[in-house]
């Protein structure tokens, strides 16, 4: 299976070959900066990985014509060097150098299938050890650089690399070194809070093909003693996708997306937890904080809290067994004394080791070759220290994430382990291997070297526990290098997380009963050290988690009118307040406290302290009252609080401001004014229905005008009735009615009795009497002198009525039927 997914990763290769350039080609400062190689040219088999003697060899590979132009006539030769590599240093001077130094040259063959531009081209040389002359010397392994170079027709280089071949004695005479590995199971944050994933990412790398699927692969696959360094937080998140649906929102969508229960998930943990049931692990703090900057801003007790069981034990509870190996290993493997008085204080507490890189220690005492322990003091004590091989850690941890460069790193890796027995044939010598925690190795190459590990004639796979139990080597500390600072996590970043520790603290002191929401894991993922590599998705995560932290404690608060005013008639009264819990899921316990902006003009009572604490479960409402008193009308501003109790007066939020609006009026005075009130709308709606009902009765008459009979009325009389203009006879306009001419233009006139004269009185037609205010009727009977004021009662403008007329418009018209 793993050389199918070999075959398979270096088909994907081929349209983009991640080819070697010769060093030569590569920028150097102070000189021309050349363009990659023109010809790359990937491996893609060596074989046998060790040889002896009377070996066939065989490499092979792909080139590829990486520029934009025709490449006639090129030529591929194999280089070597007939005389073994003498130590490790000349060793690395071969790899990062040209084909060039090595003195001797092979084979050679034409490259005519990539002339054109893009074009590709296999290719393969097969040569053995007696044709190489390669030997092993006074029976230990020898390391032997081989290479291939591309010559154009000007026989110019435009290509190459270099590999290595270790050749092993018929009759070894070597002490093989004992190797350990460290095998990392961490990754990079994928949650802000404890609810809801940026980014979906795990399901691809717990897939059997993703990053960590493989890790967990191949570390089950062979018998090669590991010891696993774990993150919990990454396990805390496969258990999260595993357990049931969840959400994925990432920076700056406008909504979440929601993920069915994770089974990827749950068959890695599944995967997970059988291929460690028999090897040893330990655990990072949670999240892997980055330790180094936290003990560099005086924020100890955060490393606490991420070595506290409550968090460190989800790898237990994942597991089904608690870690059996105490290792303290800070990132990068590089810490100052501050950040290993810490580690030790909280992980080596009961023993256990460092795991530290071999840069950051001087060299043995000259005559002494390095191994992998040592001793280093704290202010704990002496501990013992493990260093990882920093130059095969490097070689493991880069370069390995295509094909091609992890067949160079496979052959590399035998050439720099056979160089350390090789060095000292007769000193056992101790190796430890601890590739970079977010390791991503090519497929099929962690299982590759772990095979290789418990495979090769000069290695001895060890546990890491026998290891620390060897003697420890004199070596001196360097101390934590100043020019790693800047690569730490900054102020600005570290600050502003404190400020929301102590948020989310003053949230928590308000939690009654079981806790069901917390921070803390949060926190301590916005600490880890993988936001190193990307600031920017780091500042966008603390700012995802302070808008939550802010939205879940505005869920505890004080409910106001839109216009947080309150009204308080009189000088005296109450003040309603109302405080809710809307969390879900969470009871809580607050002090609600009133404060008067304005203590001469409004005072306010205290509550008592039983009636003060207000206990809300989820969803609950309580409803307080505020005695005041105010001295005079006015607005003034009253501050509510929801204060922590037992806090000695810290608050819960920013508190809400209201406005108590006095009106200088008691409750007796304004029920006097609104009953005064209500008794004058009685009154106007009664006159409204009187009005209304006398209307609709003139409406409902027998015709008449209601002043007299019929053809009594004058212009502009404000009566019912028709209207004759001047000088129009009445029965003109009322034909068939004798004798109903106007005597004149005026208001009509009344007679004595203030009635309407009955048929045959003589009223005589005749032409309209001049004048705006004739007093009478012309004929046998006179009017009497008006006062010439119009009557209002009557329901007309008449200007002059006489002094007996009684009653209004409708009295009139009932006397005159």
């Amino acid at each position: 299976m793993r050389r199918v997914k070999r075959a398979v990763a270096l088909a994907a290769l081929l349209p983009c070959v991640a080819l070697a350039t010769p060093p030569a080609l590569m920028p150097s400062a102070g000189a021309h900066v050349e363009k990659r190689a023109p010809v790359g040219l990937a491996v893609t088999k060596v074989t046998p990985k060790t040889v002896h003697a009377g070996s066939k060899i065989q490499i092979s590979g792909v080139a590829k014509n990486r520029s934009d132009q025709r490449l006639d006539g090129l030529t591929m030769r194999l280089r070597y060097s007939a005389q073994p590599v003498v130590s490790r240093s000349q060793l690395d001077q071969y790899a990062s150098g040209r084909p060039q130094l090595m003195p001797n040259i092979g084979p050679q063959q034409r490259l005519t299938g990539i002339a054109a531009p893009g074009a590709t081209q296999n290719w393969g040389f097969k040569t053995s050890t007696k044709e190489l002359r390669l030997r092993a010397p006074g029976g230990t392994p020898g390391v032997y650089p081989v290479g291939v170079e591309v010559l154009n027709s000007a026989q110019q280089v435009v290509g190459g690399l270099t590999t290595f071949v270790t050749f092993m004695p018929k009759d070894p005479q070597f002490k093989p070194v004992a190797i350990s590995w460290v095998w990392p199971l961490m990754d990079r944050m994928h949650r802000t809070n404890d609810r809801t994933f940026f980014d979906d990412r795990l399901s691809k790398d717990m897939s059997p093909d993703g990053r960590l699927g493989a890790l967990v692969e191949a570390a089950a696959a062979t018998d090669t003693p590991v010891t696993w360094g774990i993150d919990p937080a990454l396990l805390d998140d496969a258990q999260r996708m595993a357990s049931g649906d969840y959400t994925v929102d990432p920076f700056g969508a406008k909504k979440g997306t929601r993920k069915e229960k994770s089974t990827v998930a749950a068959a890695w943990l599944a995967s997970l937890k059988e291929a460690v049931k028999d090897d040893p692990y330990f655990t990072v703090p949670y999240a892997d904080p980055d330790v180094v900057a936290l003990v560099r801003h005086k924020m100890p007790r955060d490393i606490g809290v991420a070595f506290d069981d409550r968090n460190t034990g989800v790898a237990t509870k994942a597991l089904g067994r608690a870690a059996n190996s105490h290792v303290a290993w800070p990132p990068y493997g590089a810490a100052g004394p501050g950040t290993l008085e810490q580690l030790a204080k909280h992980e080596l507490k009961d023993g256990g080791t460092f795991l530290m890189s071999s840069s950051q220690f001087q060299n043995p005492p000259q005559g002494s070759l390095p191994n992998a322990t040592t001793t280093i003091p704290t202010r704990q004590g002496k501990k013992n220290a493990l260093l990882y091989d920093a130059g095969i850690n490097k070689i493991v941890s880069e370069g390995s994430d295509s094909a091609g460069g992890a067949l160079l790193t496979e052959q590399r890796f035998l050439a720099e382990t056979a160089m350390i027995a090789a060095e000292a044939p007769n000193v056992q010598r101790t190796l430890v291997v601890a590739p970079d925690r977010n390791w991503d190795p090519a497929p099929g190459l962690a299982e590759d070297l772990l095979d290789y590990t418990a495979d090769a004639d000069w290695l001895r796979e060890l546990p890491l526990s026998k290891i620390e139990s060897a003697e420890p080597q004199p070596r001196v500390f360097n101390g934590y290098p100043d020019a790693y600072e800047r690569h730490e996590l900054g102020d600005a970043h570290l600050e502003q997380l404190r400020a929301i520790t102590r948020r989310a603290a003053t949230f928590q002191s308000v939690m009654t009963g079981q806790v069901n929401i917390s921070y803390e894991r949060a926190l301590l993922r916005l600490e880890s050290v993988a936001w190193r590599a990307s600031p920017s998705q780091a500042k966008r995560a603390r700012n995802e988690l302070a808008d939550q932290l802010e939205a879940d404690m505005n869920q505890v608060r004080i409910v106001t009118t839109k216009n947080k005013r309150v009204l308080m008639g009189g000088s005296t009264g109450k003040l309603p307040v109302l405080v809710e819990n809307t969390l879900s899921n969470q009871s809580v316990k607050v002090r609600l406290v009133a404060t008067s902006e304005n203590t001469a003009k409004l005072q306010l009572g205290q509550l008592d302290p039983e009636e003060a604490v207000i206990e809300l479960r989820p969803g609950e409402r309580a409803q307080r009252w505020i005695p005041a008193q105010a001295a005079g009308n006015g607005n003034f501003r009253v501050q509510l609080d929801l204060m922590i109790p037992g806090s000695g007066g810290r608050t819960l939020g920013d508190g809400e401001t209201i406005t108590v609006v006095t009106t200088g009026y008691g409750r007796i005075a304004l029920l006097i004014t609104g009953g005064g009130l209500a008794v004058l709308f009685v009154g106007v709606g009664v006159r409204a229905i009187r009005a209304r009902r006398r209307r609709n009765s003139e409406a409902a008459g027998d015709g008449s005008t209601g002043t007299g009979p019929a053809g009594t009325a004058e212009q502009g009389n404000g009566f019912p009735g028709t209207f004759a203009g001047p000088g129009v006879p009445a029965s003109a306009e009322f034909p068939g009615t004798p004798g109903a001419g106007l005597s004149g233009t005026g208001p009509s006139g009344t007679g004595p009795s203030g009635t309407g004269r009955p048929p045959g009185t003589g009223i005589s037609p005749g032409p309209a009497a001049p004048g705006p205010a004739a007093a009478g009727v012309s004929g046998a009977g006179a009017a009497e002198p008006g006062d010439g004021i119009p009557d209002p009662a009557a329901g007309g403008n008449s200007a002059g009525h006489g002094k007996h007329a009684a009653g209004n418009g409708e009295r009139r018209g009932r006397d005159g039927d």
